[in-house]
């Protein structure tokens, strides 16, 4: 994707302004922004739903507008939330989607009874689509995704929703599909599974990419600092002072103190406050996170504007 800007209605502005990044064979490329902030617009533009303002999509070779049939071969699509026939039985849906790929009638009764198991719905192909749960019907988007073999694939809050099996299973698939070296876009709210999974990060607020970071950029982040919690038995003024002047920003809480974008030592922390005279009741330091990573890029962000 290159410069892709999409402009609903002029009075509010572009929903996503010259968004620029590429997701390569055998990867995966979390996807990472708030609500609002033109994550599923952009993948919307990428799988030809949405037409860019201006801009341009490439998916192996052909661009997204111009030769849609072409690239839409090459794509495997599992929106948040999937929107089939609710009164078709997932069997006959297969077969019936099988056919725009120019499937012939008894390769797609094969190929969908293969994918409705490999996704696990095994006993659930002659069932109406509108009977199945929410992961259910994810996990029959996803089939419908693989009959054509794609080498790229976009999941757009795949995870949402899904109970701890259900994130599992869509976890472990993206894993095998990097390993047959596919391309694979994960927008999530979920960032503990984007840190899982990702190699690279894209990082998207306010209609505009403000940051692209690679898991090894992201580790030696996590390094650096993190997140000083210091439970007092008392709060007193001069406890509070002390700990403001380690630098990062501090939280009170209670009787809690939340020091974060915390370098340093918590040990030696915990001995001055005690001689000080300042009793405390529980100190812990948290490792930074991709969470912490992102407020601070939004943050920064904010600010610069």
């Amino acid at each position: 994707m290159k410069a892709a800007t999409k402009v609903f209605s002029a009075k509010q502005g572009p929903a996503i302004s010259a968004v620029s990044f590429d997701v390569r064979n055998g990867e995966i490329v979390g996807f990472v922004g708030l609500n609002g902030a033109g994550k599923t617009t952009t993948i919307r533009i990428a799988v030809g739903v949405s037409l860019p303002t201006s801009g341009t999509v490439v998916i192996d070779g052909h661009d997204i507008t111009r030769e849609k049939p072409e690239a839409s071969k090459s794509i495997g699509w599992v929106p948040e939330l999937p929107n089939f026939e609710p009164n078709a039985k997932a069997w006959s849906m297969m077969r019936y989607l099988a056919g725009f790929y120019n499937i012939d009638r008894e390769e797609a009764r094969r190929k969908s009874k293969d994918l409705l198991a490999s996704v696990g719905l095994s006993g659930f192909e002659n069932r109406k689509i509108r009977t199945y749960s929410q992961g259910m019907k994810k996990r029959f988007s996803l089939a419908v995704s693989l009959l054509s073999d794609p080498q790229n694939f976009l999941f757009d809050e795949v995870l949402n929703g899904l109970d701890p099996e259900g994130i599992h299973f869509f976890r472990e698939l993206m894993r095998g599909q990097k390993r047959m070296n596919k391309a694979i876009l994960l927008s999530s709210h979920i960032l503990t599974e984007i840190e899982n999974v990702a190699d690279r990060i894209v990082f998207i607020h306010r209609g505009r990419v403000i940051k692209i970071v690679t898991r090894d950029e992201l580790a030696a982040y996590e390094g650096e600092k993190g997140v000083l919690r210091i439970i007092l038995q008392n709060i007193t003024d001069d406890a509070v002072s002390y700990l403001k002047s380690l630098g990062g920003t501090a939280l009170v809480q209670g009787n809690e103190v939340i020091l974060s974008d915390f370098r340093g030592d918590s040990s030696q922390v915990n001995s001055e406050l005690v001689k000080k005279g300042i009793p405390v009741r529980e100190i812990k330091f948290e490792k930074t996170g991709l969470e912490q990573y992102f407020f601070d890029l939004i943050g920064k962000a904010d600010s610069a504007q």
